[in-house]
């Protein structure tokens, strides 16, 4: 499974990297200024798609490590993967601009707190 770009896919601001900050919210690195993304920024957003699986290395591995650790038990307690997430949102900002932007789950999770 591919992992999340963590940046604007379409729209304004197209291209640069999505971060976040000490200040725990998430902005936008374009050309050199910081575009926040909060409640204060957004008008509306929509989560387009959340994209949720199991990691097929991470389940073989931890199978492998429950086998030789803990025989049986072990093989069936390490096929539990853990879940990725990606997460497209269109946001449109109250400058008017909008974006598509993909992140992943430690992302997403300082989008939401950022909106209330």
């Amino acid at each position: 499974m591919a992992s999340a770009k963590d940046q604007v896919i379409k729209g304004d601001y197209l291209g640069p990297y999505c971060c976040s900050d000490f200040n725990n919210y998430l902005y936008i690195n374009f050309k050199e200024t910081k575009i926040p993304i909060t409640k204060e920024t957004v008008q509306d957003y929509e989560v387009i798609s959340e994209e949720r699986s199991k990691s097929a290395t991470s389940a073989v591995l931890r199978a492998g490590m429950g086998a030789v650790l803990l025989g049986p038990a072990g093989l069936s307690a390490g096929v539990t993967a853990k879940n990725k997430g990606i997460y497209l949102i269109a946001i449109e900002f109250k400058s008017g601009k909008r974006s598509i932007i993909e992140i992943g789950q430690k992302y997403y999770k300082i989008f939401i707190k950022g909106m209330f």
